[in-house]
Parts: structure tokens; C-alpha cells; sequence
């Protein structure tokens, strides 16, 4: 799939010239992959506007009908696979073997979608359980609730985004879809994809350019009826409040924590720890940030973790053996670096890494005896960074665990059958991993965060819900 030299606005089923336009740059080598359009608030009406143009006839297509279009999208995806892969590397620094991945699981999520397609049901409502009810019949049906604004992130360009129109299309929503400025072109490759796929003109309508000049619009507009959004906090409170009695649904970070308890086999666990905080450079919702090891294992964890960490490959995220490249930008290498120098200054040590090379590239770092009050502690970093801490018993490393404003994923590793299900019981997250880093996830399970991880849950079939309108229906007979 070659890539065109310019990019503009898909609404409508066709490109459209914007105003303005802004070289989109490889977070690696710095060259300029294509020009994008940078589209403004009226070209943010524009594809409002079509949306809900083609909603009148898309909101009443069969189930069958949507399903196949979803397939046939996945299939294309899957033919061009080694192509999009590529893309990702370049755009986003993702590391070749990590971008093939992200492709994979994104066909299996549009395919989760053309199933979730044809499940939208309701159920039958017993009426005559009241006293009033005799002789009426009920049932629920669910209708798609219009048009549905999607704005997405740079790490997953094309995962998260089929998190988000996948659903939308699977329950006969139109979608106008706004990329992440750092990664656009994953998003506006599947104009053609979808193009091809069969989907009505102006059923999925893409913008890209700045949040700060669309965000709003995106938001407010009276014709929007829901905004998924995957973000920062601050963005996603500045939407809930903008989006007044919309549906939201908000991603919005984690600080992703490990239990670890005694008795547990530290080698096998060390790596797979290794690859939950540094894979894809620590830029990953759920990438593993604080670990809690119990006390009688922790010298020999810290050991195994140091030992696995610097076998990590650092290079071009072009190249086979690449495990760490280049973070998604220099204002991102310079706030990660920024924490770390916070947390030594405070009384840190860095048993590894810690030190930032040519193109914005951070070694993997595990940091100890970090402070309470350090960011690297309290807040996201969104970066190759993990924080290790002892513990002397269950109770005491769940509630460290529950001491961070977020609650996206937890994990613990347990043999002790009680220990589990006190831990998925107690330790506040939308998720709870046993047995596993809380950086697992497959595409169809149930996916969401609480507290300042944000509201509503994704996951095919859950974000089909949460993107129809539940309707009753009653006859009097």
C-alpha cells in the first residue's frame, strides 16, 4: 500500500482539500512520511453533518449487511498486513515485530465486530409480574443511537481505533473519526479499506489535524449522540464536561500494578514482567509501572528483571531484532526523563537503564526505593520506566496498589487460591489479572478503568451496548 505524498479530509466518501496542511514526521529518522490536512471546526460540521446525512439509511441496513462489510474490512487488512505493519513502524516508532502484532489483533477485532454485528438483541419483559400488567406482552429491542465521534491515540493507531469503529459500524452507528496528530495515516488508510469494503459513502468520515481546534465541535455538536474517547485525564474531563448528557466513554490512563507473592517462580515471571513495562517502549495503557514483590523474593526478582531488561535490542523500529526505539516524541523523552531525574533526587536508585540516547530513545529503566510523592509512583508515565517495591504481607501490598487515583488493570501472581480472590475482590480496577502482568489483554474481553481511569467499557460486544439505545416495546393484547 503506497503511501500518497498528501492527505486530506474523508467525508462523504471522497477527499476533500482542507485549508491547511503540516508534515507528518518518522519519530526515528525525523523524515517526512506525507502532509496532512489539519482540518478546522467547519470541516468538523462538515463531517458531523455527513454522518448523520448517512445515518438515514445506514442505521436501517440488516445485521447481515454490516457484519459482511466488517468482514470483508478484516480480510483486506489481513491481505495487507506486512504493508500496515510497516506503516505503523513508521508513523508511531513502533517496533516492527510489535506493529505486525497490533496488526493481527486488529483484523480479530474487526471480526469480533462482524459477529458482534448480528448479536444486537433484546430480551422479553414479563409485564404481567405487576398487578397492572395483565394482558401485555413486552419485549426490548436496541437501536443504534446515530452519530458517533471517535478520537484516538498515537500508540495503537490502528487497534484502538477498530476498538472504536468496529462497534460503532457493528450496531448501525455512522462515525466521523479524529487520529491521533502523531499517527494519522493508520486512520486514513481505512477510507480505502472501507471504501472497498462496500461501506456506504459517508457512514465513516475521518478529520485529522489539532484536538484543540476540533475537540469541541466533536463534543458539542447538537447532531453528536456519543464520543468515545482514549486520552489523558485532563482531556477527558475537559470532553465529560463539554459533552453535558451525551454518552461518553473515556480511556483515560492507568498506572498499571503487579503483585507478586511469595512462593511464586520468579525467572518465568521476571520476563514476562520485563515484556509488560518495556514493550513498545512503555507506551501502552496497561504497561506494567509499579511491581510489589514480597520481601523474601525481591533481591532475586530485582536480579532476574536487571538480567532480562538489558537483553532488550535498541534500534531502528524498522529492523527484525528491534525491542526499543524511539519514543513518540522529544517532548514525551524529555517529561519521562524529567520524573526519573524527580525520583533519584528524592532518594531513587536506578538499577538499570536511565539514560536517554540519539532520537529520543530511553533504556528500559527499573528504578527502587522510590518515593511515595515521586510522579514515577503516583502518575502514568507512559514511558520505559518500572518502579520496585517490597512488601512484607498481602494485606499491605493491596492496599499500596489501591493508593493510585487509577484503576484501569491490576495483576497478581498467587498460588494461594484465597490470596486470588481476595485480590480480585479487593484491589480497585475495571480488571483484575490473576496469574498474569495487567498489561494481558485480548480484543474481546471487557475493558475499562475506575476512578481517574475513566468511565464506560470497551471490548466489542460491551462497546456495542454502550453505543445502542435500549427501547421497549408493549402490547396491550
Amino acid at each position: 500500500m503506497k503511501l500518497q505524498e498528501c492527505y486530506g479530509l474523508w467525508m462523504s466518501g471522497q477527499w476533500h482539500k482542507a485549508g491547511k496542511y503540516k508534515d507528518l514526521y518518522n519519530p526515528y529518522s525525523g523524515e517526512v512520511l506525507a502532509r496532512i490536512a489539519q482540518a478546522d471546526a467547519s470541516e468538523g460540521v462538515r463531517a458531523i453533518e455527513a454522518a448523520h446525512e448517512a445515518f438515514a439509511v445506514f442505521g436501517r441496513m440488516s445485521a447481515y449487511q454490516r457484519s459482511e462489510i466488517l468482514y470483508r474490512v478484516a480480510g483486506l487488512i489481513d491481505e495487507r498486513r506486512e504493508e500496515l505493519a510497516r506503516v505503523t513502524a513508521m508513523e508511531a516508532a513502533k517496533p516492527l515485530k510489535a506493529a505486525r502484532g497490533e496488526i493481527a489483533r486488529t483484523v480479530e477485532t474487526y471480526r469480533f465486530a462482524a459477529e458482534a454485528a448480528k448479536q444486537v438483541t433484546g430480551e422479553q419483559v414479563a409485564m404481567d409480574a405487576a398487578e397492572g400488567g395483565h394482558q401485555h406482552f413486552g419485549f426490548t429491542i436496541r437501536v443504534p443511537i446515530g452519530v458517533v465521534t471517535a478520537i484516538t491515540p498515537f500508540n495503537f493507531p490502528f487497534n484502538l481505533v477498530a476498538h472504536k469503529v468496529g462497534p460503532a459500524l457493528a450496531a448501525g452507528n455512522t462515525i466521523v473519526l479524529k487520529p491521533a496528530e502523531q499517527t494519522p495515516l493508520s486512520g486514513l488508510l481505512l477510507a480505502g479499506l472501507f471504501q472497498e469494503a462496500g461501506l456506504p459513502a459517508g457512514v465513516l468520515n475521518i478529520v485529522t489535524g489539532e484536538g484543540a481546534e476540533l475537540g469541541e465541535v466533536l463534543t458539542t455538536h447538537p447532531l453528536v449522540r456519543k464520543i468515545s474517547f482514549t486520552g489523558s485525564y485532563a482531556v477527558g474531563q475537559l470532553i465529560q464536561r463539554q459533552a453535558g448528557l451525551r454518552r461518553t466513554t473515556l480511556e483515560l490512563g492507568s498506572n498499571a500494578a503487579l503483585i507478586i507473592d511469595e512462593n511464586t517462580d520468579i525467572a518465568a515471571v521476571a520476563a514476562r514482567c520485563v515484556s509488560g513495562a518495556f514493550a513498545y517502549n512503555g507506551q501502552v495503557c496497561i504497561s506494567l509501572q509499579r511491581i510489589l514483590v514480597h520481601q523474601s523474593l525481591y533481591e532475586e526478582f530485582k536480579q532476574h528483571f536487571v538480567t532480562a531488561a538489558a537483553k532488550l535490542i535498541t534500534g531502528s523500529p524498522l529492523e527484525e531484532a528491534t525491542d526499543v526505539t524511539s519514543l513518540i516524541s522529544e517532548k514525551a523523552a524529555d517529561r519521562i526523563m524529567n520524573w526519573i531525574g524527580e525520583a533519584v533526587a528524592g532518594g531513587a536508585v536506578i538499577e538499570t537503564g536511565g539514560l536517554r540516547s540519539a532520537r529520543n530513545i530511553i533504556a528500559p529503566t527499573l528504578l527502587t526505593q522510590v518515593p511515595r510523592s515521586a510522579k514515577v509512583w503516583t502518575e502514568e508515565i507512559f514511558g520505559p520506566v518500572a518502579v520496585l517495591l517490597p512488601f512484607d504481607h498481602w494485606e499491605e501490598a493491596i492496599r499500596e496498589v489501591n493508593s493510585s487515583r487509577y484503576g484501569l488493570m491490576a495483576g497478581v501472581y498467587t498460588s494461594d487460591i484465597k490470596r486470588a480472590f481476595e485480590a480480585a475482590r479487593e484491589l480497585e480496577a475495571g480488571g483484575v489479572v490473576v496469574n498474569d502482568i495487567p498489561t494481558f489483554r485480548v480484543d474481546h474481553m471487557p475493558y475499562g478503568g475506575v476512578k481517574d481511569s475513566g468511565k464506560g467499557t470497551e471490548g466489542v460486544a460491551y462497546a456495542v451496548q454502550e453505543m445502542t439505545q435500549l427501547k421497549l416495546i408493549s402490547f396491550n393484547v
